[in-house]
């Protein structure tokens, strides 16, 4: 049924409206449904006068956006931010929530459509949601609910928010109908660790995708401010041959004091150094391993590790020298598993170079001693970037970005053996 036409409720600019909700329980029903709503929308809108305008309601869907969410809160918000971006990169949305496994199959769908008004003399954007919730036999083969209902012309991007049961038979069959997988690395339960060869295989395994399927990791496109930092940083003259003489790397994370080994995400702090090992080309010489004695660094600079998980230690191979690496633990207000701080040794025949990179809303800092010498501070401005603002990058990538896949194949190999 269609909602606006009714009530005569005008869209504001850029500010999506509903325009059609319905509800049905079959796959065939979802697509009589989607066919009415472009046959019974309506096509004017009031104006200022009150007098009807001309705004036809043009479904534009540019792409298919299937997201996974195991629970009802994940959907929500991930509906809430695919709606931001109708104006902007309108898609054909299925949200599908698998509940009680072991129950009798079962399907509940929520179809609407949600338009915007770009400017006052354009035509409406529409984008179609599809809402399903799913039990029983249907929940364990969602690719097939998915296949019928996408939009066969056009790309396919999944999003996986929370934890994505990667290499599982589900997860393989979206897989092979999927042109981008979407996921929130940092969002992963425990440390995270044990999930990165799973998604490492998919851009490796003819199996699981590669060759076709492109793999974005919002917490890896959170640090792009990081690594802008640090390789302009040593875009300066005097600093670039440093870069042939790196000597250790050390990043320090946020934890909560009484942490415990294994409960807080390191998927941010070990995707910086997997991306200097990769663009550096160096070889993982030692995995990460729990360090002997455990020892940690507090905020007040005391190193008693009560309470506090173990660091982490390992090597990469450069020519002719063994580089070390460390993820250090440091009881911090912010959120468990922030990147508080990136350091970098360095040694040529002319001296020394320590560098620390650290961030704070909106910038990024750049802390550098040359010889002993005090460098001026380098700040980039570059804010924290929102989840709609990532969502865009991502749906707006063509192919797979071979930095990203260098740095998430060195991150599984960094951390292998756990």
């Amino acid at each position: 049924m269609t909602i606006d036409g009714a009530s005569g409720l005008a869209p504001g600019l850029d500010a999506p409206v509903l325009r059609w909700f319905s509800r049905t329980r079959t796959i065939a029903g979802i697509e009589a449904e989607l066919a009415k709503i472009w046959a019974t929308v309506p096509l004017t809108t009031p104006g200022r006068a009150g007098e009807p305008e001309r705004h036809v309601a043009a479904r534009t869907s540019v792409m298919n956006l299937v997201v996974i969410a195991r629970r009802p809160e994940l959907g929500e918000h991930a509906s809430s931010v695919i709606r931001t971006l109708t104006g902007r990169h309108p898609s054909r949305t299925l949200v599908l929530s698998s509940v009680d496994p072991d129950g009798p199959s079962w399907l509940d769908a929520d179809i609407e459509a949600h338009c915007v008004l770009p400017r006052a003399d354009a035509a409406e954007t529409c984008a179609e949601f599809i809402y399903l919730r799913v039990g029983g036999e249907s929940g364990r083969h969602l690719a097939a609910i998915v296949a019928p209902l996408i939009v066969h012309d056009l790309p396919v991007v999944l999003w996986w928010p929370g934890d994505p049961p990667l290499g599982t038979k589900q997860a393989v069959d979206l897989l092979e109908m999927s042109d981008r997988l979407v996921v929130d690395g940092s969002a992963w339960s425990g440390d995270g660790l044990d999930r990165l060869a799973a998604l490492a295989s998919i851009v490796t395994d003819r199996n699981l995708g590669a060759g076709h399927v492109a793999v974005s990791d919002f917490a890896m496109l959170r640090q792009s401010r990081w690594r802008e930092a640090i390789a302009s940083t040593f875009d300066r003259p005097e600093l670039r041959p440093y870069l042939g003489g790196l000597r250790s790397i050390t990043v320090r994370y946020a934890v909560h004091e009484g942490a415990v080994a294994g409960a807080t995400n390191l998927i941010k702090p070990l995707y910086h150094v997997a991306w200097l090992a990769s663009r550096l080309d160096l070889a993982v010489a030692e995995p990460f391993r729990i360090a002997e004695p455990l020892a940690a660094a507090a905020a007040d600079g005391t190193t008693d590790a009560l309470g506090l998980p173990p660091v982490l230690r390992g090597a990469l191979r450069a020519p002719r020298r063994r580089i070390p690496i460390e993820l250090v633990p440091v009881i911090s207000p912010m959120h468990a598993g922030t990147t508080l701080a990136v350091e970098l040794q360095a040694r040529r025949r002319a001296g020394e170079l320590a560098m620390a990179v650290t961030a704070e809303a909106d910038a990024v800092m750049v802390r550098a001693t040359l010889h002993g010498r005090r460098l001026p501070e380098r700040r980039f401005m570059a804010p924290r970037r929102t989840e709609v603002e990532l969502l865009a990058e991502t749906v707006e990538s063509v192919g797979r970005d071979p930095v990203a896949v260098g740095a998430l194949l060195a991150a599984a190999t960094l951390v292998a053996p756990a």
